[in-house]
């Protein structure tokens, strides 16, 4: 446990992580291109250890070197794992690799920690079906561990629905160039985070594959499309400077956040305009962002696009004039815990007036006192309730080591001062 200690205001610069969201693609598309690519300034956590510790049980070799990630790239050519395949709790890492398993010839066995088990993953499990391949949950209950036999994927027309996570059709999309015919996948529905999928078809472009969007309602991929192996720069992590953004907003100081891109389609690059809205003063420029926190005013948002910083507003709305309603977040519910349900426990134990609901939440400003807050094994409850403790006297992090998921250096970082 940890607590953290109240701070008057925030003055400081710090340097963000490589993305998560762009680090275990761009590790396996480079597992899937034909020679070997450097990935530069990846993020190194736990979610993408285990992605790494998996493509070298189909044969990739994966090195370390001053920082960077070294991948030697098969051309689609996978060996079969000698022994089951383990990820934690790293739900881009299980996905990703349902559909990359069935590229090999012969059974692979994914599997999780307790909270992966509860993870549905039924949707991609029947677009697998579809084509052909056998593709089934252990224990028949949608969720793994899972069991995939391919001799390849046949490609052809599927149907995925589109309201549960994007990180379905990315399995998809990432690993489509290798299928044997050409794939048209249809979203049934509204798709759900799209900014996540822009990450996706983004990476693939720079890795020298095509796909065809037709409005988020179809995705064509021609078949014999192959990756090209390079020098490839991730981006920081959007998600991860929302903490230190929000830092600043409810102190009323200054961050500056380098080793971001503000044009990415990453969607949370969208967050500082959040705060703009609540009233903070934001200024970008090529790699830089610069807030200053002013008073704040709660704000009505629909945050489908940034689920990943749900978290971080619903705290810092805590601190703000009015309340704020947060629309449009029901796949919180399927993350590393039920987000949704999370949140409202905490800021009630805090003493904000909080309604749940099935896809939203509205916060009321309340009385505050410190209290232990749970994180339920999620690193962004850890790293969102931290911007309480700012404020917030005797507020204590349960199990603070859980950031290692997305951001081993965080509490070492926290708070930002001058310079980090």
């Amino acid at each position: 446990m940890i607590e953290i200690k109240p701070i008057e205001k925030i003055f400081g610069t710090v340097t963000i992580p490589g993305s998560k969201s762009y680090t275990n693609r761009a590790l396996l598309i480079s597992a899937l291109a034909n020679g070997v690519s450097r990935l530069k300034n990846p993020l190194l956590s736990d979610d993408t250890k285990y992605m790494v510790e998996a493509l070298k049980e189909f044969g990739i070799q994966v090195q370390e070197e001053a920082g960077d990630l070294i991948v030697s790239g098969k051309g689609g050519q996978l060996m079969v794992p000698t022994k089951n395949i383990f990820v934690g709790n790293a739900g881009t890492t299980m996905r990703f690799l349902t559909t990359f398993s069935a590229l090999a010839k012969g059974k692979v066995r994914l599997d999780g920690d307790e909270r992966m088990q509860e993870r549905p993953i039924a949707d991609l499990l029947d677009c697998l079906i579809q084509m052909g391949v056998k593709a089934t949950a252990a224990y028949n209950n949608d969720c793994p561990p899972l069991e995939i036999e391919g001799e390849g994927i046949p490609g052809g027309k599927v149907k995925l629905a589109g309201d549960k996570s994007s990180q379905y059709l990315t399995s998809l999309l990432l690993s489509a160039p290798y299928f044997k015919n050409e794939t048209d996948i249809i979203i049934e529905g509204d798709l759900t985070s799209k900014s996540y999928v822009d990450i996706t078809l983004d990476i693939m472009k720079t890795f020298g594959v095509g796909v065809e969007n037709h409005n988020y309602k179809k995705f064509s991929i021609q078949a014999n499309q192959v990756y090209e192996a390079q020098t490839y720069q991730v981006e920081g992590d959007w998600s991860s400077a929302s903490y230190f953004l929000g830092a600043a907003a409810v102190t009323g100081g200054e961050i500056t956040i380098s080793g971001v891109e503000p044009a990415s389609v990453q969607g949370d690059a969208k967050f500082p305009d959040v705060l703009e809205k609540m009233g903070c003063n934001v200024k970008k420029s090529a790699h830089l962002v610069h807030l200053k926190g002013n008073p704040l005013k709660g704000i009505t948002i629909n945050m489908n696009n940034m689920p990943d910083t749900v978290q971080t507003l619903a705290v810092i709305a805590l601190f703000a004039q009015g309340e704020t309603l947060i629309e449009d977040i029901g796949n919180l519910k399927i993350k590393e815990t039920n987000r949704i349900k999370a949140l409202a426990n905490e800021l009630g134990k805090l003493g904000a007036e909080v309604e749940a609901g099935e896809d939203f939440l509205l916060i009321r400003p309340g009385k505050y006192q410190g209290t232990e807050i749970e994180t339920y094994n999620d690193h962004r409850m850890a790293m969102s309730f931290a911007i309480a403790g700012l404020i917030i006297p005797k507020v204590k992090i349960k199990n603070p080591n859980c950031v290692e998921k997305s951001f081993p250096d965080f509490f070492p970082q926290w708070p930002p001062r001058k310079s980090v």
